[in-house]
């Protein structure tokens, strides 16, 4: 989330932006997340439990969670995943979490947001045996090792401000692989400004430099990578059309 919000939508729609997701990472955020949708028009919300506070997941969290989960707008589980290079929470606590919140996107039939930070190889062994039948979108995308097996199992990758970095070639080369019909771009504001605004608050217009960065790895137009993640967005999270 952005510091003032109406300033960053007004800047949104002057640069294409029509619908804005904004991410949920603890019961505040979220709550937070439906307030915002609650207010504007083309605010839609994400509720879920960041890896890093893992340890606060319980059954009276996935409670409130789950009522936040069911309020109006709110089109996604996440985000949610494991976080194995900061480590802030125990990595057994952090699956326990992300299986919980698996079982609560599979039960309300709302897809999922995933952050996988250094633990490429244990988050796809836990979709692949707890994920069976949801929608999975792999946020941030930052594991362009696996691209081709994230592509077979039928995920969506999302790509965020760090594709533009200098150091991120491999992250540009698998943004030339993802399928069309799987591909996102997000901001992640306000982190992973893209570049030239790295190192200052990111916010949800920048998202055109990322299109351009990944049109570019895609040998496309910036309109064909705006056409298609926007149309991919619209279905992943049940969004209106025509936007």
């Amino acid at each position: 989330m952005v510091a003032d919000t109406d300033a960053a939508l007004v800047a949104a729609r002057a640069a294409g932006v029509g619908l804005v997701v904004t991410i949920g990472i603890d019961l505040p955020t979220s709550r937070t997340a439906t307030e915002l949708a609650a207010r504007h028009a083309e605010v839609y919300a994400t509720v879920g439990l960041h890896p890093h506070d893992a340890a606060l997941w319980s059954d009276q969290f996935g409670a409130e969670l789950e009522e936040l989960a069911r309020r109006p707008k709110v089109v996604a589980i996440g985000e949610c995943g494991l976080d194995f290079y900061r480590n802030l929470a125990p990595r057994d606590l952090q699956e326990r979490a992300f299986i919980a919140q698996i079982e609560l996107a599979r039960r309300l039939r709302l897809p999922l947001v995933i952050h996988v930070r250094d633990a490429a190889e244990e988050a796809l062994a836990v979709l692949a045996r707890e994920a069976q039948g949801v929608t999975v979108v792999l946020h941030c995308f930052a594991m362009p090792e696996f691209v081709d097996e994230c592509m077979a199992r039928g995920y969506y990758v999302s790509f965020a401000g760090n594709v533009t970095f200098k150091n991120a070639e491999a992250l540009r080369v698998a943004a030339g692989r993802v399928r069309e019909d799987r591909l996102l771009l997000e901001t992640d504001a306000p982190f992973l400004s893209p570049v030239p605004f790295r190192g200052r608050p990111n916010e949800p217009a920048r998202v055109a430099v990322t299109a351009e960065v990944v049109a570019a790895a895609r040998g496309t137009s910036v309109a064909r990578v705006a056409e298609i993640t926007t149309a991919n967005a619209n279905r992943v999270f049940g969004l209106p059309d025509g936007t």
